[in-house]
């Protein structure tokens, strides 16, 4: 049991114990901190001058800071005794000077000292039992300067968080004003709750939010009588739903407030992310950093970077009266919080708002890909409606089709094949067993013995294929990774970089020759060979600056030379002056395009492709199920470098 004396001064007997009779202050001193430690003051003799339970003083003053830090005891131990050397006191009072460290996130530490008083107490005139060391209890032995009756709260001050910026320094995503839109179960009776809540979900669905109207009232349903059921947050500015109608319709509750958003819904929304309230996945997975109620990246570049657009919380620590709410509270301790740093990426707001109107009328999986030779930014990576929210750009595996046929042409320069060289292009050709042809439209007038540029310019398969015993499967691996495909570079999100096997059976080396069987490349890779064959040299594309470095096995380092590039681009020029991409003639600066058209699953469906130069921009288009390149990729693309 506790023993307690009630009463500021101590009745203390001073005959019976001599100095070298008196115990250890020491020990007293660790049994008042083992008690501190545990909450449990039982064998520890306290004395103090009030009526309150010490027990429960220190479990209520000191939750809030055991919370605050994780922690199921506090860190507090002995720093130093001082005992009492002159006087009529002299061994008979100490002070335990007690160091309390609290860790309350990230590199917040509260450490402080505080005292607590001891006394010895002589034994009883003519008793057998011992003297022993009593400790003053005060609130204050707990925190410095803490009065009866105050109480500690513990604050966790958010940081704001950093944008992400466009490649012109503006903000793209920042801080936008929204508005939560839900069934607020507080202004309605439950016989109405069932009712609001589905002619909610009616007016989101009015205004194209897709709404399951029965698992919203199921929800609202199973919510506490109180709560606020949040069905959709939409921007102030362009809600979508109809707030005045949400608004009049009982039991609905509209609250303002704010978040991190782009400037559209759909700006780059695969690769910029969203963030929210963290999830338990991710406060789990944190190490302390998060806590429940943060702010976080939940998904994309906002994830990625969460350290650094976060910053770090600051914490304060004040001491208030519960039953005096005019009082102001007093600042015991204080972090400021780190806001978050802006993060820098390359994206050209118009040209991505491009790309994203372009495709929104394409119901398959698509993406546009724009880079600038000369620098290697990504001005825009849009994935279409089609895609479903999966980022098609930059992170899409397919087959690239006779885009591929670029890396073919600098393959075959390599072995003495020129753009005048003249090549077979039949109507069908076989390799080890397995037939291949030409697309069904393609020109007989582009039949017969051929130029390369005419092979290149009308797209013939078997033209390319003739010449798999002059190049080798190696020689494709090598001239692709020379123009980028399947390169690692520090573009500071996540993107596939393509892959050429090296190992291939004769026939897979024939299909591999007009970029089919087992090679893939994102819409990123296409659009990277693209820039490079721009650049006169390998295009290392960046997305954020300064991106992450690579994690990548070692790098080879490109062969390409300006002279070759200039091959390319010739070759590319011949597909719009007279070829397959002849759509893109009125474009303005175009420099060259390859179409590219690539079979898939049992042969009756393709993918479609065209990568084109204009000026200072190389393009990939991309269309998961279409026609041809031609027909279906070609007007995409002269939408997009025309802006029409």
């Amino acid at each position: 049991m506790v023993a307690l004396v009630l009463g500021p001064v101590l009745a203390l007997p001073l005959a019976a114990c001599t100095g070298s009779d008196i115990p250890s202050v020491d020990k007293a001193a660790d049994a008042f901190v083992g008690a501190l430690q545990s909450g449990s003051f039982d064998g520890v003799d306290l004395h103090q001058d009030t009526s309150a339970d010490p027990q429960t003083q220190r479990s209520e003053i000191l939750e809030p800071l055991l919370t605050a830090a994780g922690a199921e005891k506090p860190d507090v131990v002995v720093h130093k005794v001082t005992t009492v050397e002159t006087g009529d006191d002299k061994g008979r009072k100490a002070t335990a000077e007690l160091q309390w460290t609290w860790p309350l996130g990230g590199d917040a530490t509260w450490t402080y000292l505080t005292d607590a008083e001891l006394t010895y107490v002589e034994p009883e005139k003519d008793s057998d039992q011992p003297g022993y060391w009593s400790t003053l209890w005060q609130p204050d032995v707990l925190v410095p300067g803490l009065q009866p009756g105050e109480r500690l709260k513990v604050d966790r001050v958010a940081p704001v968080r950093g944008d992400i910026l466009d490649g012109a320094g503006e903000p793209l995503v920042t801080t936008r004003d929204v508005l939560r839109i839900g069934i607020d179960k507080t202004h309605a009776s439950a016989a109405e709750w069932d009712g609001a809540a589905r002619a909610l979900a009616q007016l989101a669905n009015d205004g194209g939010i897709t709404v399951d109207a029965d698992a919203y009232a199921a929800k609202v349903a199973k919510a506490g009588a109180k709560a606020f059921v949040d069905l959709v947050t939409v921007r102030k500015e362009s809600p979508q739903i109809d707030v005045g109608a949400a608004r009049l319709t009982k039991g609905v509750g509209v609250i303002e407030g704010q978040a991190a958003l782009a400037p559209t819904s759909t700006f780059a929304r695969a690769i910029l992310g969203r963030s929210g309230e963290a999830t338990e996945e991710i406060i789990t997975g944190s190490d302390g950093r998060v806590k429940q109620g943060d702010v976080t990246g939940l998904s994309g570049l906002q994830k990625q970077y969460d350290v650094q657009l976060t910053g770090s919380p600051g914490i304060l620590v004040t001491a208030v009266d519960p039953q005096d709410d005019a009082t102001e509270p007093r600042e015991l301790y204080k972090k400021e919080a780190v806001n978050g740093t802006s993060l820098q990426t390359t994206f050209d707001v118009g040209l991505q708002e491009r790309a994203e109107s372009v495709l929104a009328s394409t119901t398959s999986a698509a993406a546009i890909v724009a880079i600038r030779p000369s620098t290697g930014d990504v001005l825009a990576a849009a994935s279409g409606p089609g895609s479903k929210g999966l980022d098609t750009a930059l992170l899409g595996k397919y087959a690239p089709g006779s885009t591929f046929k670029v890396v073919d042409a600098l393959a075959f320069g390599r072995k003495g094949i020129t753009p005048d060289t003249t090549i077979p292009c039949t109507p069908t050709i076989t390799v080890n067993g397995r037939e291949f042809q030409n697309v069904p439209e393609y020109p007989s007038s582009a039949l017969g013995d051929i130029p390369l540029r005419t092979a290149i310019a009308h797209s013939c398969n078997t033209a390319m294929i003739s010449q798999h015993d002059v190049v080798a499967q190696q020689d494709l691996v090598t001239a692709a990774q020379d123009l980028g495909l399947g390169v690692e570079t520090p573009v500071g999100a996540p993107v596939f970089y393509g892959n050429v096997p090296s190992d291939a059976t004769p026939a897979q080396h024939a299909a591999t020759l007009i970029g089919q069987d087992r090679i893939e490349a994102s819409p990123f890779t296409m659009a990277r060979i693209a820039a490079s064959v721009a650049a006169g040299k390998r295009v290392d594309p960046v997305l954020v600056k300064p991106a992450t470095p690579a994690t990548a096995k070692d790098v080879p380092t490109s062969a390409l030379t300006a002279a070759e590039a200039d091959t390319l681009r010739q070759l590319m020029g011949g597909v719009v002056e007279n070829g397959s991409a002849s759509v893109l003639q009125d474009v303005p600066g175009i420099v060259g395009a390859k179409t590219g058209t690539a079979q898939f699953g049992d042969g009756t469906q393709q993918h479609t492709w065209m990568i084109a130069i204009a000026g200072d921009l190389a393009v990939a288009v991309f269309v998961e199920v279409g026609d041809r390149g031609s027909t279906t990729s070609g007007p995409l693309m002269h939408a997009f470098l025309t802006g029409s």
